[in-house]
């Protein structure tokens, strides 16, 4: 057998061997997906609606391969990614909330959060940038932020927590460090989570069960098949809004104007790039 053939042979054996999904059928089942956001879009727009999704989960759990995959083939002006930076000393001296309602979606917008609010019950807490104080206070607030300030304002709300195993976990750190592409990922904020990975599960535990209610419930995504998490997730995002396919105006491609007499092919001054390819 020859040797590229060997080792798509032996990627097979693995996939059925773990029971994961495979690439093709992946892609052909998020293809399908893709088109459904569209259509979620075009509602969205339609309907002047607004929606917040947010996504938690544990560091290597795949927050931002789902975001990616869910913005690919969508309108940046409608699904907007939303990621924050460490906050200035201004964003320390107010509300702690208030930096993320300057984000929220404005009529026709989907904004996904990748990490939130939940900052200050999760990775704040355990590396100790707040208090557990801060930390108690704010697990009694948001119920009711979220409750009065989201859902009952007529926001679409949806929070995700992406879960995987240990053994995942450290394997995923492992694949980073060895792939170049991937070292911008590793952070020594990052790589801490493994060695606090009981602190971050009991930060976890108390989070959710305190702030999972009725109006705004945690939905929680098993994460270790990458490919059936990104799946789920957007399956069961789609299922929870009642959006319906809005009829699309298709446009007719004009009769293009008629040549000038002077006009030239291509376009003068300027430096073509060489061909490398």
């Amino acid at each position: 057998m020859a040797k590229h053939k060997q080792k798509k042979h032996e990627a097979a054996v693995t996939t059925v061997d773990s029971g994961k999904m495979g690439r093709k059928e992946f892609e052909k089942e998020l293809a399908k997906l893709q088109v459904e956001l569209t259509r979620l879009q075009t509602w969205v727009q339609a309907e002047g609606a607004r929606v917040i999704v947010v996504f938690e989960g544990r560091d290597t759990a795949g927050k931002g391969g789902v975001i990616s995959r869910i913005t690919a083939r969508t309108s940046p002006r409608v699904y907007r990614h939303v990621a924050l930076p460490v906050p200035s000393d201004r964003e320390k001296s107010q509300v702690y909330i208030q930096r993320y309602i300057a984000h929220f979606p404005a009529a026709g917008e989907i904004v996904l959060f990748d990490r939130s609010w939940y900052n200050r019950a999760g990775v704040e807490r355990v590396m100790g940038f707040s208090t557990e104080e801060q930390c108690a206070h704010f697990l009694t607030l948001v119920p009711a932020v979220e409750r009065e300030l989201i859902v009952n304002n007529g926001i679409i709300l949806r929070k995700y927590f992406l879960d995987i195993s240990q053994d995942e976990q450290r394997r995923r750190f492992e694949a980073r460090i060895n792939d170049p592409v991937k070292h911008w990922k590793l952070s020594p904020m990052d790589t801490e989570s493994v060695r606090r990975w009981w602190d971050y599960t009991a930060a976890y535990r108390r989070m959710i069960e305190a702030t999972h209610t009725p109006e705004a419930p945690w939905h929680i995504v098993p994460a270790d098949d990458k490919r059936r998490a990104r799946l789920n997730l957007i399956r069961h995002l789609l299922d929870s809004i009642p959006y319906k396919k809005v009829a699309f105006d298709q446009p007719k491609i004009p009769k293009a104007q008629p040549r000038p007499k002077d006009a030239s092919e291509g376009l003068r001054g300027g430096q073509t790039i060489p061909s490398y390819y």
